[in-house]
């Protein structure tokens, strides 16, 4: 490859060291970690999660929305932000799913169970993750419902099933139907795009799973325990949180 070359792809390609930058800061990588939720957050609020200065949240956030790894959204005087689409929450779970470990033991029994309810079943975005996000994907994988074959796939009896559920994907939107996400958890790919997100949803409307207290961790509930072993024969012991 000569030097002109070189030259070019720099000056005409993306820029993907500039996304390298704002993720290489622990602050904004932490607040990125933190609107994986799903949901819209204040500076105050992710300045008290990462417990630094309201005027050093501030300026992070500015950077991630310019750089569009972040949206902003305003009500009245308050200010609000969130990821700025799907495939930003996917690029954050699927890079830290690559970093290495860093996991310093808990202070206390709640921490540890905060830990351990995170690991088991959680949002990622608008989907679900984790121990159980993961078991749904491979339950839809031996079922026929998911191909991998030749790239990630919804099949036939994949979409029947889905209607059987009274479940509805979304159309004519740019989003993937179905995509992989590597679980920064399980280090194994559970089920994102249209898709995941729509059964994401059901599993809330149909009060499979609940949210517990304000993290992205959620619980299945014996309603969902039972839905879950009729439509993917998953076990209770799996769905049941030690």
């Amino acid at each position: 490859m000569n030097t002109q070359h070189v030259h070019d792809v720099r000056e005409a390609g993306p820029d993907l060291a500039s996304v390298a930058r704002l993720l290489a800061d622990g602050t904004r990588a932490g607040f990125c970690l933190a609107l994986l939720d799903g949901r819209a957050w204040t500076a105050t609020e992710l300045a008290r999660h990462l417990g630094v200065a309201p005027s050093t949240a501030t300026e992070h956030l500015n950077a991630l929305v310019r750089g569009n790894l972040l949206a902003e959204e305003r009500q009245g005087r308050h200010r609000y932000v969130r990821l700025a689409d799907p495939h930003v929450a996917e690029l954050i779970e699927s890079l830290a799913a690559m970093a290495p470990g860093r996991v310093p033991p808990p202070r206390s029994l709640s921490a540890a169970g905060r830990r351990q309810a995170l690991a088991h079943a959680r949002t990622c975005y608008d989907h679900l993750a984790g121990t159980v996000g993961v078991a749904i994907t491979d339950a839809m994988t031996a079922r026929g419902l998911l191909d991998w074959q030749h790239g990630l796939q919804l099949t036939g009896d994949g979409a029947a099933w889905l209607g059987a559920l009274g479940i509805t994907v979304p159309n004519g939107t740019r989003r993937p139907s179905v995509r992989s996400c590597l679980d920064w958890t399980e280090r194994r790919p559970h089920l994102a795009g249209a898709v995941g997100a729509a059964l994401c949803r059901h599993a809330f409307d149909a009060g499979w799973i609940t949210r517990i207290g304000t993290t992205r961790a959620v619980a299945v509930t014996p309603a969902g325990r039972h839905a879950l072993q009729a439509h993917l024969a998953l076990p209770d012991t799996l769905l049941s949180r030690k």
